[in-house]
């Protein structure tokens, strides 16, 4: 009986020999994917066709540590370049199919046929090992892909929290748009911590690019001028538009107990400068 292991070298020996028609079978196989290597190239900078060649040999030669490292980096770049999984799929799959067209070529080639028993053996080895890839592939894309959410979430939160220096001590913080629950627990930590780790003596809220506030979100934007004032910092809030003060009004929220207020940021930035 002639074992898997020792076929290796004859048989990558066999498939080098027949490149040229194992990539003509492999993009008859991968129908989709054939149409989209030239965009995955110039998207992803993979070389679909170099990369079955590496996959194969690390099929063949069962080096399982090095196809898994292999399978990580993949997923990594098609998860960066956000590349169709499906077209991954096809192609992993055309790749099986047509490594075991050629080892059937392969085993034409030979004056003795294996047995059933070791072409077993082999079947059950090459596919656990395509199995193997695709599980890391998929681990790795879906794990770097929650990364990149997550930073693009932080980036977001950072973005929608603009805290601007003004002088070593002064900062401005400008509001836009809706405030919602998620939003304002996002400004009173980012506050809160900005105040401690730059020393802030003044922070100016500039309120003028909100339209509307919920009555309950006033209330959690007084907690965080209460938190403000709690670390030694002055809270000035400007540019109060009448419908939200009418709100604050009604609402029995009074900003004036918990911070100085400024009709605009231009004159809480003149009155600031002109006392520094």
């Amino acid at each position: 009986m002639v074992s898997f292991v020792y076929e290796e070298e004859e048989i990558m020996e066999f498939l080098q020999q027949n490149k040229s028609d194992f990539e003509d079978y492999l993009l008859s196989e991968a129908v989709n994917v054939r149409e989209k290597i030239e965009e995955i190239l110039l998207v992803g900078n993979v070389d679909l066709l170099n990369n079955a060649h590496k996959l194969i040999r690390y099929i063949v030669e069962q080096n399982e540590a090095d196809m898994i490292t292999f399978a990580e980096q993949e997923g990594e770049t098609w998860a960066t370049h956000s590349l169709a999984l499906s077209f991954k799929l096809e192609w992993i799959q055309a790749i099986r199919r047509t490594l075991w067209t050629f080892i059937y070529k392969y085993e034409q080639t030979k004056d003795h046929i294996s047995d059933s028993l070791t072409f077993f053996e082999l079947e059950k080895k090459v596919n656990e090992k395509v199995d193997v890839f695709l599980k890391s592939f998929f681990i790795s894309y879906s794990d770097y892909k929650d990364k990149l959410i997550l930073a693009q979430q932080r980036l977001v939160e950072n973005l929608s929290v603009p805290i601007i220096p003004v002088t070593a001590t002064t900062c401005v913080l400008p509001l836009i748009g809706t405030i919602d629950d998620s939003r304002i627990q996002i400004i009173e930590e980012k506050v809160l911590m900005e105040i401690g780790s730059l020393r802030l003596q003044t922070l100016i809220l500039d309120l003028s690019g909100i339209i509307e506030m919920e009555a309950e979100i006033m209330n959690q934007l007084l907690n965080i001028l209460d938190g403000t004032a709690l670390m030694g910092c002055k809270a000035v809030v400007t540019g109060l538009r009448p419908g939200v003060v009418m709100k604050m009004i009604r609402s029995g929220v009074d900003f004036e107990k918990k911070a100085e207020t400024k009709l605009t940021l231009q004159q809480a930035l003149k009155d600031h400068l002109v006392m520094n």
